[in-house]
């Protein structure tokens, strides 16, 4: 594996959700260092996509996602849960992946004492908070560069998923745009997380 290259990353967040399936994403904290293959990721761009943060304009919040590429935008949602998106697009154009879900490739026993009520190996990192939990990512690894060796999260290529195992629908929770074909997943992976599909009655969502 290598750090991806910003210029690799600087993409539109639609083909850079399909780049990422297969990737690692690894964090290193005080008790050991982390590794999780991504195998279920969301695209989101920025002011033409309804279920961005980005679509009413730049913010305090949403600041990172509008580039450059290559760093990690972080956001608290529902009032309990921290959520990692890998910034896309180009500089100055907002757009991100949100990490849906993933395997955990290195660091089991590190997650398994951060998440002991996980059922089991394919339960580690399945979901966006549960991911975000599983690699102990949250707002203070807001803005961090994925692509810097001495940066705490790093992000590293992998093997590339055949275009066949990659499926794609609707994104999850969302109350806008809901219909999207903007998820994408590597079919038969164990860790991809369950669909539920967003509505009206949702006030808020999960999306980047």
């Amino acid at each position: 594996m290598r750090l991806f290259t910003r210029e690799e990353l600087s993409i539109d967040p639609v083909d850079l959700a399909k780049l990422l399936l297969g990737s690692v994403i690894e964090s290193t904290g005080p008790d050991g260092t982390v590794a999780v293959r991504l195998v279920e990721v969301e695209a989101y761009r920025g002011q033409d996509d309804p279920a961005s943060h980005c679509y009413r304009g730049k913010t305090p919040r949403n600041a990172v996602m509008w580039g450059p590429a290559g760093f990690l935008y972080v956001y608290f949602v529902y009032g309990m849960h921290f959520c990692a998106n890998v910034v896309g697009s180009f500089d100055g154009h907002a757009g991100a992946v949100l990490l849906r879900a993933g395997e955990v490739v290195s660091g089991a026993d590190i997650v398994r004492k951060r998440r002991p009520t996980a059922r089991g190996p394919i339960e580690l990192a399945k979901g966006p908070a549960i991911l975000t939990s599983a690699l102990r990512l949250d707002k203070a690894q807001d803005g961090a560069d994925l692509l810097d060796p001495a940066s705490p999260v790093r992000l590293y290529t992998g093997d590339e998923v055949p275009e066949s195992q990659i499926k794609s629908g609707p994104r999850v929770g969302v109350a806008m745009a809901m219909d999207t074909p903007w998820r994408f997943w590597i079919d038969g992976s164990p860790a991809v997380s369950t669909y539920r599909r967003g509505g009206k009655r949702r006030t808020r969502s999960i999306s980047a």
